[in-house]
């Protein structure tokens, strides 16, 4: 199965995915050029990066659809074409109103590629490299922020608006190359079945994998760990080092490759953790979401300017949320038959989207209410960072809630079907520390 044009198809499709993700990072990187080129409030200014997540998770479900209908290849053929025309129409874009419109085509297009991506590695690969693979198309994605934080940062300041983001639309014509030549969506003699005949029989599908509590258990874990880098990254982080902290530009968006980096080195030791432990990955979970809560909490919370070594704490955290994330796809995949997985794929996906979009709109919305000077400096004053990103404790808590309420559905789930039964992680862990005794007893 593994063979070397799985590993083509694996090159090609996260070639694809990076350039999807440098699209989409583009705007938070330019959220300080686009307020003086446009002229607009913040709350304004955030639905450039709002409405092209709503955009896209909206579309994740249907995506997930047509993924299982007409396959990946299709659908990240049509995806890389839309982005190249929102890019396009961002570059020429002479109001707000036009560059939203340009940000809801690259919203749309980059609905289809990571999800498409992630069921072309479960029908070209399997077994345990499977959730390992995961991670690496996540982590390799997100090398994506690196390039709109480095270059096209460095040709938005240098050569301009238009310039940078026609730049950064030819990228995707690369990528609409690669699919064409490279990618199919299954190796000759699968054995995955086909695919579903009828739209009616899709939207069966749909509610059925809707219904399973692990792909419940996916959603809500996608939710918790991903959304605030999203939000950091996408919108309102260059901002707040920018005008709260005083940092140039040029280090403030480089200081955004630390969540990259960070992610690089987290997500394949979680790969490995997930494929060793399946039965304690909401541990993971809850832990990295724990994690991300307490240093958060330190930078919110520090009096006066926070250190440089602080903020670079809260973006490793934030760092190791994106690799996080991709444990709920691994919910999704144990938890539903390969026939469907694009549609459960495409539940789990708005999870995460759906958290960043509403807490990327109430950000904006709470700095312009503590703006009552009506000034930039009022504006992004530190103080209204502050308020404005203790938001996230609303939302994600609500989303941990769900999350706990779902774990325990599918671990009932669990033990009637395959009369599996999760012991709690105290158990679990004397058990290892009891076998770990025994072990050394036996030696010499």
């Amino acid at each position: 199965m593994n063979s070397r044009r799985s590993w083509v198809i694996f090159g090609i499709g996260v070639f694809a995915y990076l350039i999807a993700v440098m699209q989409r990072t583009s705007v938070g990187v330019a959220g300080v050029a686009a307020a003086d080129r446009f002229h607009v409030s913040a709350a304004v200014l955030s639905s450039l990066a709002v409405v092209q997540l709503i955009v896209y998770a909206a579309m994740q479900i249907p995506v997930g659809v047509l993924i299982d209908r007409v396959g990946s290849r299709t659908l990240m053929l049509a995806g890389t074409v839309l982005m190249v025309i929102g890019q396009v129409t961002v570059a020429f874009a002479p109001t707000i109103a036009v560059a939203i419109l340009g940000r809801v085509l690259v919203g749309a297009g980059d609905a289809t590629v990571f999800t498409s991506l992630m069921r072309l590695i479960n029908s070209w690969f399997r077994g345990r490299l499977v959730p390992q693979l995961s991670q690496w198309i996540g982590n390799i994605g997100q090398l994506g922020q690196v390039l709109s934080a480095i270059p096209f940062a460095l040709l938005l300041h240098q050569a301009g608006w238009t310039t940078a983001f026609l730049s950064a639309a030819s990228l995707s014509v690369v990528a609409v190359i690669g699919i064409l030549v490279a990618i199919s969506d299954r190796p000759v003699g699968s054995t995955e079945g086909p695919r579903p005949a009828t739209w009616s029989e899709s939207l069966r599908q749909l509610r059925i994998s809707l219904a399973r509590p692990g792909t419940k258990l996916g959603f809500w874990s996608h939710f918790v760990t991903q959304s605030s880098g999203t939000v950091f990254s996408l919108m309102w982080g260059l901002p707040f080092m920018v005008f709260a902290l005083g940092l140039p530009p040029a280090e403030a968006s480089g200081l955004l490759i630390v969540s990259v980096v960070a992610g690089l080195i987290a997500g394949p030791i979680l790969g490995l953790l997930t494929a060793r432990f399946p039965l304690r990955r909401s541990n993971l979970v809850l832990a990295i979401v724990a994690m991300m809560g307490a240093v958060w909490a330190l930078l919110l919370l520090w009096p006066g300017v926070p250190p440089t070594w602080l903020l670079v704490l809260v973006l490793v955290a934030i760092g190791i949320g994106g690799p996080g994330s991709l444990i709920g796809f691994d919910f999704a995949r144990t938890s539903n038959p390969l026939h469907s997985l694009g549609s459960a794929n495409g539940i789990v996906n708005v999870g995460g989207f759906l958290a960043s979009f509403v807490m990327m709109f109430l950000i904006g919305l709470a700095l312009d209410a503590q703006n009552t000077a009506h000034t930039t400096a009022g504006l992004y004053a530190l103080d209204s960072f502050r308020w404005a990103f203790a938001i996230q404790y609303v939302i994600i808590g609500i989303g941990v809630a769900f999350l706990v309420h779902a774990r325990r559905r599918t671990r009932r789930r669990m033990q009637e079907e395959e009369g599996i039964e999760v012991a709690p992680l105290w158990v679990a862990l004397m058990d290892v520390w009891r076998r770990g005794r025994r072990v050394q007893g036996d030696r010499p």
